[in-house]
């Protein structure tokens, strides 16, 4: 039975993270760090936790705790997962890891020192119908059948997060002072653009780490138009095909991101859902070219991505394998977001 943690209880926390592993064997939930008292004490009761700690250092210090999940503003996140290493527990956190390559290494090397597991919320690599068309991917690559890949994009419109869901509590409580911030961008980056970065970093990592996922390698950037506040593309060569990123806010009641993978013979896509709906998949979309001359939709049982992702972290432990999502595949995200803002600031 493996003891968890929780540092933030916040409303992803709860609709997102505890949610799905309070109902999952082999776990259970046994504390809650939350800064703000009076959430805390209505989370942990509303998920039948038993402790309420006031900071993660003291959930730390608990004999009962084996690992932690760590959903808490990005700033306070790396030094909550340091102190977590230091302190012998297995991690799960939110994206991103930090907001540099080098503090993001400083946490692969305290997992690495402390021989526990490492695992990134990028929980769209758990969706079960993304998994199924990185299978297709890597099968068509390794027979041949739709010739070469030559263009792989993802895309990022934004949509309705919550998707209707009011299932939290939440109160008027402000967070106290005193926890560890690390800088939310590099120091090479103008003071006047850290927020921008911090923005692009949470919300557009993911479709970096998915195009990774796919592509089984890491591009180099190309080309960069980001002067815009809304409406940006990044281009990408992954060593034999390009790679497009768009990227936009928009207030659609849906969700629209998603990845297109066109080879010579036939095309891929997967439409992902919003991240909050339950038991909803990514879709997949098939064409096929030439003489086949036909449109197949590949379908997956109903699962969400976020339990899927809780499953996978208990796996990880349990079975000593490396996450998918491991802190240090996630350093090549890191490394990619860099590169787009250093040759955007050089333009």
């Amino acid at each position: 039975m493996i003891g968890l943690g929780f540092v933030g209880a916040g409303i992803v926390g709860q609709l997102a993270h505890i949610s799905n592993f309070v109902d999952l064997p082999g776990c259970e939930v046994r504390a809650i760090a939350e800064l703000r008292a009076e959430l805390g004490r209505q989370v942990a009761e509303r998920f039948s936790v038993a402790k309420v700690y006031p900071s993660h250092k003291d959930l730390l210090n608990d004999p009962e705790v084996d690992a932690v999940v760590v959903v808490t503003r990005r700033p306070a996140t790396g030094p909550i997962v340091r102190d977590a290493f230091r302190a012998g527990k297995h991690v799960l956190s939110e994206k991103p890891m930090a907001s540099t390559r080098d503090l993001a290494q400083s946490l692969v090397d305290a997992a690495s020192v402390a021989r526990r597991k490492y695992a990134i919320g990028f929980m769209k690599r758990h969706d079960a119908g993304v998994q199924r068309a990185k299978q297709l991917v890597d099968e068509f690559i390794a027979s041949g059948e739709l010739g070469r890949i030559v263009l792989m994009r993802a895309f990022c419109f934004g949509g309705e997060f919550l998707v209707g869901s009011a299932d939290f509590a939440m109160t008027a409580e402000v967070r106290p002072d005193g926890l560890e911030l690390w800088p939310e961008a590099p120091d090479w980056l103008p003071q006047t653009m850290a927020r921008d970065y911090a923005w692009f970093l949470n919300v557009f990592v993911h479709d970096i780490n998915l195009l990774r996922f796919f592509a089984g390698k890491t591009p180099q950037v190309t080309a960069v138009d980001l002067r815009r506040p809304n409406g940006r593309v990044v281009l990408f060569d992954f060593d034999g095909f390009p790679g497009v990123l768009e990227m936009a806010e928009v207030a659609f009641h849906d969700w629209q991101e998603g990845i297109e993978i066109l080879f010579e013979k036939g095309r891929l896509r997967v439409e992902l859902p919003p991240p909050l709906l339950r038991n909803v998949p990514a879709r997949i979309e098939l064409t096929y070219a030439g003489e086949r001359n036909e449109m197949i939709k590949p379908r997956v049982t109903w699962s969400w991505a976020f339990r899927r992702q809780a499953e996978a972290f208990l796996a990880d432990i349990a079975d000593d394998r490396e996450p998918i999502a491991s802190g240090r595949d996630s350093l090549e995200d890191m490394v990619l977001v860099e590169q787009i803002w250093r040759r955007h600031l050089s333009q």
